[in-house]
C-alpha cells in the first residue's frame, strides 16, 4: 500500500505541468506520478505541430483565437471555456518557457509563429518539428529538482478505487461517489498495488490505438477514460474522434503512424491527387489549410474515388534549407522510406490522432466524482467542441493543469484524510494465460471493426455492425479478465473495447453529421441536443 497527499495517474504534459506547480506551491505535500512505461514515453512527446497561443498583439487578437477555436467546434463549444483557454494560454506558456522549454527564434530573436489550419494568424510557437519532446524534456528536467514528487515509472493504473470497492452498489445516478486512489499494476513486479491519495488527478492521454492506423504512441489506450466510465463518472462527445489528415503512408506499416504535421501545410505544402492534381479547392475555399475534419473527410473521399491508397503532399516548390530548418525530423523520415521531400511527393493518409470527448469536467478540472480532477487529452473540457482546433491542445492541458492547481490548493488542507480500509486487490481464483493468441487476435478484430465502421464516415448500419461485435469481443474478453491474472495487454484490450463501445454508442446517438462525426444517413446539421439529458 502506497500513500500519498496527491495521486496524479500520467506523466505528459497535464499531470507534470499540475503535480510540478503543487510539490512547489506545497513542499509539505507527498506527490505520486504515475508513468505506464518510462516518464519519457507520453502522447506529449509525440506532438509535433506546436502550442497556438496569442503572442503578437499587433497583428493577432484573443478575438480571433476565439473565433477560430469556436469556428472549429463547429458549435459545440463551451463558449467560456474557450475564453478561459484562450486569454489564460500566453501567461502559461511563459512560465513553461522560465522552466526552460525552448522555442524557435528567427534571427531577430522573436518568435518564429506558425500557422495552421483553421488558424487566422500565425501564433503557433514550436520546435522544429518535436515540440511536444522538448516540453517533456523541460517538465521532466524541473522533477529532477523537485524532491516532495515522485515519478513511479512502469506503474500500469488498473481502475480508480471508490465506494464500490467497499462493497457498496454505485450507479450513474448513485450521488457522492468518492475516489480513494487507484489499484496499479507494478509491471516490474507484476503485482497489482493499492495507492491511496486524499485527492487524485487523471491525465492518461488519448486513445488512439482503438484504430488500426494512428499517429499516437502505443501506451494511448484510453485507460483513464476506460476507469472513470467503471467508477460510473460522467463521459461526453466520444463521437468526435479527430483523424489527423496526414499521416505519412508507408507500405509496410508502422504503428504508431508517423505524422507529417499539419505545420508542414502552414509552410505551403499543398495537398494533391497522386497525379499531381489539386484537390482541396473542391471542398473548402481554404484549400490545404481548412480545418482537420473537412481536410481528412476531403482526403478520404478522394482516396475510395480514384481507388488509391494515399493522397500527396507537394513540398517541392519550397526552399529546401527552410523546410530542413523547420522539419528535420520529418525530412530525415520520409528519407528513410526513400521519399525525398524536395524532389517527390510525400504520401499521405489520415490516421486517429486525437479525442475530443472523454471526461467531463468543469472550468477548474473538477469531475464528477467528489475528489478526482482529469485533465488533458483524456477530458472534454467544452474548448474543443465537435473538432479541435491545430495546436489547442498543449494549450488546453497547460491552462487546466494550473486550474487544476489553484482549486486543490485552496482546499486540500480541508479534504479528508486517506481511507485505510481499502481491500488490497483481489486475484484470487485467477490463473496465468494459456494462449496469448486469443489477447493479440481480439486486439487485431477491435482495431479492423473500429476501422472500417467507425471511422472518418459513418452510417447507421456501420454502427450496428460494430455495436453487434464489440458486444461479442466484450463478453469474451471480461470471460478471460474474470478467471486470468491480469496482464497490459489484457487490461488495455478491455479498455479499448470500452472507449470502442463509447465511441459507437455516442456517435449512434447523434443523428445528425457535425464536425468530427459525419454520417451518410443524417448528412445535414440539426439542432444541438444536449446528450446529457438522455
Amino acid at each position: 500500500m502506497i500513500e500519498s497527499d496527491v495521486l496524479v495517474l500520467g506523466s505528459g504534459i497535464a499531470g507534470l505541468t499540475f503535480a510540478l506547480k503543487m510539490a512547489h506551491a506545497r513542499p509539505d505535500l507527498k506527490i505520486i506520478a504515475l508513468s505506464k512505461t518510462a516518464d519519457t514515453e507520453s502522447n506529449t512527446a509525440y506532438a509535433q505541430g506546436g502550442v497556438a497561443a496569442v503572442w503578437n498583439p499587433e497583428v493577432d487578437s484573443y478575438e480571433k483565437h476565439i473565433k477560430d477555436t469556436l469556428i472549429a467546434g463547429d458549435g459545440l463549444c463551451n463558449e467560456e471555456v474557450v475564453k478561459i483557454v484562450v486569454h489564460e494560454g500566453p501567461e502559461r506558456v511563459r512560465e513553461i518557457i522560465e522552466w526552460g522549454a525552448r522555442f524557435d527564434k528567427k534571427e531577430n530573436q522573436k518568435y518564429d509563429l506558425g500557422r495552421e489550419g483553421g488558424h487566422s494568424e500565425n501564433r503557433i510557437l514550436h520546435y522544429k518539428d518535436i515540440t511536444g519532446w522538448e516540453l517533456q524534456r523541460t517538465l521532466l528536467a524541473q522533477v529532477e529538482h523537485t524532491p516532495n514528487l515522485e515519478v513511479l515509472e512502469h506503474y500500469f493504473a488498473i481502475d480508480l478505487i471508490t465506494q464500490h470497492h467497499l462493497g457498496h452498489t454505485i450507479t450513474r445516478v448513485t450521488p457522492g461517489i468518492e475516489c480513494y486512489g487507484a489499484y496499479a499494476l507494478n509491471k516490474k513486479t507484476g503485482e497489482i498495488e493499492t495507492l491511496l491519495a486524499r485527492t487524485t488527478v487523471v491525465a492518461t492521454g488519448g486513445a488512439g490505438q482503438v484504430y488500426r492506423n494512428t499517429t499516437n504512441p502505443v501506451i494511448a489506450t484510453g485507460d483513464g477514460t476506460a476507469m472513470m466510465y467503471r467508477a460510473k463518472g460522467r463521459i461526453e462527445n466520444m463521437e468526435f474522434v479527430q483523424f489527423h489528415p496526414t499521416a505519412l503512408y508507408n507500405p509496410q506499416g508502422e504503428n504508431p503512424s508517423f505524422l507529417i504535421s499539419e505545420a508542414v501545410r502552414g509552410f505551403g505544402g499543398i495537398l494533391k491527387t497522386p497525379s499531381g492534381e489539386e484537390f482541396m479547392q473542391k471542398y473548402d475555399e481554404r484549400g490545404s489549410l481548412a480545418p482537420r475534419d473537412i481536410v481528412a473527410r476531403a482526403i478520404d473521399r478522394e482516396m475510395k474515388i480514384l481507388g488509391a491508397e494515399y493522397m500527396c503532399l507537394d513540398c517541392r516548390h519550397l526552399d529546401k534549407d527552410a523546410f530542413l530548418a523547420h522539419f528535420p525530423n520529418i525530412y530525415e523520415k520520409c528519407l528513410s522510406i526513400g521519399i525525398d521531400p524536395m524532389k517527390d511527393m510525400i504520401p499521405v493518409t489520415p490516421a486517429c490522432h486525437y479525442m475530443c470527448g472523454g471526461i467531463r469536467t468543469d472550468e477548474w478540472g473538477r469531475t464528477s466524482i467528489k475528489n478526482l480532477y482529469a485533465a488533458g487529452e483524456c477530458t472534454c473540457t467544452g474548448l474543443h467542441g465537435a473538432n479541435r482546433l491545430a495546436s489547442n491542445s498543449l494549450l488546453e492541458a497547460m491552462v487546466f493543469a494550473h486550474r487544476i492547481f489553484l482549486d486543490l490548493e485552496k482546499k486540500i488542507d480541508s479534504l479528508p484524510p486517506i481511507n485505510k480500509n481499502i481491500p488490497d486487490w483481489n486475484a484470487q481464483g485467477t490463473t496465468e494465460p494459456e494462449e496469448l493468441v486469443l489477447i493479440v487476435q481480439s486486439m487485431k478484430e477491435l482495431k479492423d471493426l473500429m476501422s472500417y465502421y467507425v471511422g472518418i464516415v459513418r452510417s447507421n448500419v456501420r454502427l450496428k455492425r460494430a455495436s453487434d461485435r464489440l458486444y461479442l469481443l466484450y463478453r469474451e474478453t471480461e470471460e478471460l479478465y474474470s478467471h486470468t491474472t491480469l496482464s497490459p495487454q489484457l487490461c488495455e484490450l478491455r479498455n479499448l473495447i470500452t472507449i470502442a463501445y463509447l465511441i459507437t454508442r455516442s456517435a449512434s446517438i447523434r443523428r445528425e453529421s457535425r464536425g468530427l462525426h459525419y454520417t451518410t444517413d443524417y448528412p445535414n446539421k440539426l439542432p444541438f441536443i444536449d446528450k446529457s439529458i438522455l
